[in-house]
């Protein structure tokens, strides 16, 4: 993978400039997507907190239980 983006960008750098701009905010916009940290908000946070809460009180439904009404729809 690592070649094939330095084969692109050496033909990009032969693009015209409006083309390499458009590169260059696309690379930006992907960059942003996968290295910043996603914050929750306070109500996201409440439920993560509620479902950890609900999963050490057993509240959760079971592989068994989550295959059989998967399988019920299916057949519908």
């Amino acid at each position: 993978m690592k070649k094939t983006l330095e084969n692109l960008l050496e033909r990009a750098a032969h693009w015209p400039e409006e083309a390499q701009a458009e590169l260059v905010e696309s690379m930006i916009a992907i960059e942003t997507k996968h290295a910043t940290t996603y914050r929750l908000t306070d109500d996201q946070r409440m439920a993560v907190r509620r479902g950890l809460q609900e999963m050490r009180d057993g509240k959760l439904a079971t592989d068994e239980q989550v295959a059989k009404a998967l399988g019920t729809y299916r057949r519908a």
